[in-house]
């Protein structure tokens, strides 16, 4: 975990709503993981404006501006406008002053078997997906990405996650792109075709919800990416606290999505109460 005082590279409306930002930071690709996230907040922003958690979308390096110059390692993230933070960053422009903290959190865990890797995900649920996808790619393995949405504009970097060789299916739920319904349906039907799977997932609650009922019919391993409004992002808050395997009145059970998440298996939660104090967080951070 670092503390970057550091600049945006670029900030660009990807889809109506939906925005990529490129940020410099230097060291930052040797130590993210897949799933972590970083904490960001505009330098000049108002003293209330808390650090927002974003999910890391992917890393990479640009070539020097001049000759003899170091090249330029950035990290991207993915968010919605949905709120005045979001829409803060959405003003802002390459040059402007960030600070960021990160990396955050407790990644995927990755296993090197033969089981086909499925992972799902949809509008700003994708944003871990794709260093997953890089990372279980460069090991061998064969991806398969289920995409899914409310409209067409919810479908996000396709054409990055094709360019990684990951194999992809779009659904949307008034058929404005690929498949009419939803991606749960989709899923039955590749874990009807591959019963020897690992399904990773990230999305709101109720689609989680609806992946792990499939998954633990089938017995297949899942591990949930969990969205939630994060303070602080190390765990000292308390504000992000999502209710654990055997919880009860009686013998409580928090986890704290920032620091022992965002990244969970899928046993380790309480289905029935699995939800964060917030129910989730729209503008796609805490991932």
């Amino acid at each position: 975990m670092k503390n970057y005082q550091t600049i945006i590279l670029s900030n660009l409306e990807i889809s109506p709503g939906y925005w990529r930002m490129r940020i410099l930071a230097p060291g930052f690709a040797a130590v993210a993981k897949p799933g972590q996230f970083v904490m960001l907040r505009p330098e000049l922003a108002l003293p209330t404006l808390l650090r927002r958690p974003f999910g890391i979308f992917r890393t990479g390096c640009l070539p020097p501006e001049c000759a003899g110059l170091p090249a330029r390692e950035y990290l991207e993230i993915l968010y919605k406008v949905v709120g005045q933070g979001t829409r803060i960053l959405s003003e802002l422009h390459a040059g402007d002053r960030v600070e960021l903290l990160g990396p955050l959190g407790q990644g995927f865990a990755i296993n090197d078997n033969t089981c086909e890797k499925l992972l799902v995900g949809g509008g700003i649920g994708l944003v871990p997906l794709f260093l997953l996808a890089d990372e279980l790619i460069r090991r061998g393995h064969h991806v398969r990405l289920l995409m899914g949405g409310r409209t067409r504009d919810d479908i996000l970097a396709v054409t990055e996650f094709e360019r990684l060789g990951v194999e992809t299916y779009v659904s949307t739920d008034d058929g404005s792109l690929g498949e009419e319904g939803l991606v749960t349906r989709v899923l039955e039907r590749k874990l009807a075709k591959y019963p020897c799977a690992e399904v990773y997932v990230c999305g709101p609650m109720p689609m989680l919800a609806a992946v792990e009922q499939i998954c633990r019919t089938r017995q297949v391993p899942l591990q949930v990416s969990l969205e939630a409004h994060m303070a602080c992002g190390v765990g000292a808050c308390l504000g992000c606290v999502v209710k654990g395997a055997g919880h009860s009145e009686e013998r409580p059970n928090y986890l704290c999505t920032c620091k022992e998440g965002p990244v969970f298996a899928a046993g380790q939660l309480d289905w029935g109460r699995a939800t964060t104090v917030d129910d989730g967080c729209p503008e796609g951070g805490c991932r």
